[in-house]
């Protein structure tokens, strides 16, 4: 049968993909087929986000799949034509400037884990979902494992945290199975607020049952009867599609007992800081606490809680169907697996990209991606650094970006063009921090303000070397002082483009010295 896949994700709905998708759905009518006869299906994201709308059709022959971008409703007849009949003259001329190479090294190198789902998976149809193997792991697990042998398939598997610190997942997992007090409860976070990162949103988006089952896995392997999601209310579609995941879930009974619930978020940064989030869920104001106790020890309500996020949890389910071995196998010393990032800047191929850890910086922005020009790459969002094009090589892992000054973040990549100068780069993701302060510690609710001020100086070329050893003497005292890794993140992208990119201060204050 043949078939029409519409992205119907935020980035190709703002492009215009609903009214895509309703043509679609016309033009089938028009030519007298039935569904039976020609599928069109609302899908989550096809990944070359800048290039929406985009479609993907599975020809009615079995023929290779053919991807289009940027498609206005008027081109909805010559799909439908092109779907039925995949040589049909007309329609491939008409569509011709709208193909997209689906051999181009941005899906050629890829190697999805988290997100071979997407795309394909109607995300509002639990069926859909179970025909493409969702919950298969959940039931294996309850009926064939126990939850330490989970546990321990997790830590074989070497997967760590994608959320931004790398702690090893199974390690985590092992940590709240164990403690002496109960009942344990499971937390996700998907409260994504870095600016340039909708990995996470892409998944909810688009595959919600997917992270559900992790989740449900996660439960399972710890101990634990009730569990959240936590997002926030700036992701409408993504809380629309996961309520209606869940209210699917509880009609087919396929939680038996674990209660699964929703919070939505003010959208306040902060509560990305796990402690802020659970504040935020349990009714409180969104600030963190001292640590320790951890959450792991002293959670939610006063629980052992376990928290992870979307990625880390859409991982599970693949790490059990495929196993522990061929999962590290796909990444490199201590960073296993795969790491979804968020491409977007100064690039023509935009969208989001899933690649072995290992892979270099330069596959990614310039084979993939397509980028030349690059002056850098910024990864691990505010908190995270700016890597200069002539370190491109490095390979992608926790501990090779953190020798460069950066960070593997949560998967926001950011491509900076030359000609951009980075005191007005940082300055911006400083005012972004000072914003979005929850004003509990002094360091980060006045420190952030300072260090904004100071930037100030440099990008209006009034700086001088005093405010160079400030800035740089400011920065290392918000870093270790601060309560959460807001404040103590903040001072990164200062540091990092000071020993990459210093002689641009130094210009804006008469070329202080070294």
């Amino acid at each position: 049968m043949a078939q029409i896949r519409c992205c119907t994700a935020s980035g190709c709905r703002a492009a215009g993909g609903d009214a895509l998708l309703q043509a679609l759905q016309q033009a089938r009518g028009h030519q007298g087929l039935s569904p039976a006869a020609l599928s069109i299906k609302a899908v989550g994201c096809l990944r070359l986000c800048g290039r929406g709308p985009l479609v993907a059709l599975d020809p009615a022959d079995g023929g290779c799949q053919k991807l289009y971008g940027a498609v206005p409703p008027a081109s909805a007849l010559a799909l439908v034509q092109l779907a039925l009949a995949p040589h049909a003259p007309g329609a491939a001329t008409a569509l011709a400037a709208h193909a997209v190479d689906g051999d181009h090294p941005f899906f050629a190198l890829q190697q999805p884990v988290v997100l071979e789902g997407l795309g394909r998976v109607d995300p509002e149809s639990i069926d859909d979902a179970l025909a493409h193997g969702a919950y298969s792991q959940l039931q294996r697990c309850r009926a064939e494992a126990r939850p330490e042998q989970v546990r321990a398939c997790i830590r074989s598997s070497g997967l760590r945290g994608r959320g931004g610190a790398g702690y090893p997942t199974g390690l985590k997992w092992d940590t709240v199975a164990l403690q002496p007090k109960g009942p344990r409860l499971v937390v996700c976070n998907a409260d994504e607020g870095d600016p340039g990162a909708f990995m996470d949103r892409a998944v909810l988006e688009g595959d919600p049952h997917r992270l559900l089952e992790g989740l449900a896995i996660a439960a399972f392997a710890v101990g634990a009867e009730l569990g959240y999601v936590y997002l926030r209310a700036e992701y409408p579609l993504a809380i629309a599609r996961l309520r209606r995941a869940l209210r699917q879930l509880r009609q087919r009974g396929l939680l038996q007992g674990l209660d699964l619930q929703l919070r939505v978020g003010a959208g306040a940064y902060v509560c990305g800081e796990e402690t802020a989030l659970l504040a935020s869920i349990a009714g409180g104001r969104g600030t963190p606490r001292q640590r320790p106790p951890y959450p792991a020890q002293q959670g939610l309500f006063g629980r052992p809680t376990l928290i992870n996020n979307v990625e880390t949890l859409a991982a599970v389910p693949a790490i059990l169907r495929r196993g522990a071995d061929w999962y590290a196998a796909l990444g490199t010393g201590r960073s296993r697996g795969t790491k979804v990032f968020s491409l977007s800047g100064a690039l023509p191929h935009t969208g989001l990209v899933e690649v072995p850890m290992g892979t270099s910086l330069r596959t990614v922005v310039e084979t993939m991606g397509g980028a030349s020009g690059v002056k850098a790459v910024q990864t691990g969002g505010p908190a995270g650094g700016c890597i200069p094009s002539a370190l491109l090589d490095t390979p992608i892992a926790y501990e090779t970006l953190a020798e460069l000054g950066s960070m593997l973040g949560s998967g926001g990549m950011v491509v900076l063009p030359e000609g951009l100068p980075m005191p007005q780069l940082v300055r911006y993701f400083m005012g972004f921090c000072a914003a979005e302060s929850c004003g509990k510690c002094v360091p980060c609710r006045a420190g952030t303000v300072q260090l904004a001020q100071l930037l100030d100086r440099f990008c209006a070329g009034r700086g001088s070397a005093g405010d160079l050893q400030q800035l740089e003497q400011l920065g290392r005292m918000v870093q270790a002082t601060s309560l959460c890794g807001l404040g103590q993140g903040a001072p990164n992208p200062v540091f990092s483009t000071l020993r990459h990119f210093r002689h641009e201060y130094e210009a804006a204050c008469g070329g202080a010295p070294r």
